[in-house]
């Protein structure tokens, strides 16, 4: 007569195979209900036209390498009048028509980006950024 002491890999993977599958879906729907809670409160929200100035612009880069793509995102960040400050992320166009320290009327609702125009100068040409979303 002989006992088996061992573990059995395929009765462990019968259980472990599910858990994972299980808590991918979940992160997924997770991530979907939280683009789209996001999404209605954006859509709730008054659009604002505010006084404000361009402080800051980054990009952020993922992918890429020998045969894969990239993508790029692109973020500015806007300081009102009464100090506060927010960042959108942007289009590619709109960063870089977009100039650090720019002043002029910023459009938003909520946290999603609508457009910028930039107040003239004395001496430099009126310039204006309208996004079209």
């Amino acid at each position: 007569m002989e006992v088996n002491v061992g573990i059995d890999f395929f009765t462990i993977m019968e259980f472990v195979v599910p858990i994972f599958f299980i808590a991918i879906v979940g992160i997924i729907l997770f991530i979907i209900i939280m683009g789209v809670k996001q999404w209605s409160h954006n859509n709730k929200q008054p659009r604002l036209h505010v006084n404000a100035a361009l402080i800051s612009k980054r990009s952020e880069v993922s992918g890429g390498g020998a045969d894969h793509s990239s993508s790029t995102w692109y973020y500015a960040t806007f300081q009102f009048e009464s100090g506060d400050r927010m960042e959108f992320t942007v289009s590619g166009r709109d960063y870089g028509l977009l100039a650090e320290g720019d002043v002029g009327e910023l459009v938003f609702q909520g946290t999603r980006y609508h457009g910028f125009t930039r107040k003239q100068n004395d001496h430099e040409p009126a310039a204006t950024n309208r996004s079209l979303s």
